[in-house]
């Protein structure tokens, strides 16, 4: 059986569901559907075992809410993270409908109450179904920090003339190092854009994103040029993944490629289903932002969020 078959028949469950059919009024974690991620990683050859990076996956609920006792709503938006050396991830329909029973369930007497009792009972069903321990937090305030990690990257758009670029040739061009001097070489690239559109692996819908890359090379391993990082961003117009698997994806490609001493690269992508997921992928733990990894904070939303 291929992996898209596989992937598939796991979500299949879930799919195809109309008006408020697979919608739970009562709280059920038998709603939670499971991904491997070895399905994709074989494919593009990443030794589960040995894993070229470390990292995680923030997602982002907006959509969270349950009653007290005596009716009193709860509501929030839940900052969950799961470590990329899981074994799997959340199907995203799965957890949405998950979460979605929780919205007429009583949890406790007073609302610090239920907002424990979510957070602790989404906390023990993600880390039982995906093997791995899941930290999450109910942000119910206005006024909960937030922080823009990616605040001194550039932007790939004023580094490139898109109208210009050979969007044909989607593979990653060398710079040519004997073009360029030695003091006008850097090794070390910081950009962002939102250039980034996929399509979701198992129902086709476009997925939406801001894509950062931070990649530190050195003299003697070539950097690739600007211009083909561009074009091959817009190749995945087409590809059919999960947003997990995109990031993985391109820093594969990347380090297969360019050998860096650092790498890391992170896609924050647009909200669907009340979810926005943010997969990022490190070489170095410094790599990773703080407020990215951090459970007291949330991180501030990019443009297309």
């Amino acid at each position: 059986m291929s992996t898209q078959s596989q992937i598939n028949d796991i979500a299949g469950t879930l799919l195809g569901k109309r008006g408020g059919e697979g919608y739970s009024t009562t709280y059920d974690s038998s709603l939670l559907v499971r991904i491997p991620r070895s399905l994709n990683r074989e494919t593009y050859r990443i030794d589960n075992e040995n894993l070229p990076f470390i990292g995680g996956d923030v997602w982002n609920a907006y959509e969270v809410s349950a009653i007290t006792n005596t009716g009193r709503p709860v509501s929030g938006v839940m900052k969950i993270w799961c470590n990329a050396d899981s074994k799997y991830h959340v199907e995203s329909k799965s957890i949405k409908l998950y979460l979605n029973s929780f919205n007429m369930t009583p949890f406790g007497e007073t609302g610090e109450e239920c907002i424990k009792i979510i957070e602790d009972t989404v906390k023990e069903d993600l880390s039982t179904l995906l093997e791995t321990e899941v930290e999450c937090k109910l942000f119910t305030r206005n006024n909960s920090l937030n922080f823009d990690v990616f605040s001194d990257y550039d932007e790939l758009e004023d580094l490139v003339d898109l109208d210009n670029v050979d969007y044909s040739n989607d593979k990653l061009q060398k710079l040519d190092l004997s073009k360029v001097s030695f003091k006008d070489f850097n090794p070390r690239l910081k950009v962002r854009t939102n250039l980034l559109r996929s399509n979701c692996r198992v129902t086709n819908q476009p997925d939406w994103g801001d894509l950062f890359i931070f990649i530190k090379g050195n003299e003697k391993d070539s950097v690739f040029t600007l211009d083909s990082l561009a074009s091959y961003i817009v190749s995945h117009r087409q590809v059919n993944h999960f947003h997990e698997e995109i990031v993985e994806m391109i820093f594969k490609k990347l380090y297969d490629e360019f050998n860096p001493k650092e790498l890391m690269v992170c896609a924050m992508y647009t909200r669907r289903g009340g979810i926005d997921i943010n997969p990022i992928r490190s070489t170095h733990e410094h790599l990773i932002p703080g407020a990215f990894r951090t459970m007291d904070s949330l991180t501030q939303k990019t443009l297309r969020q």
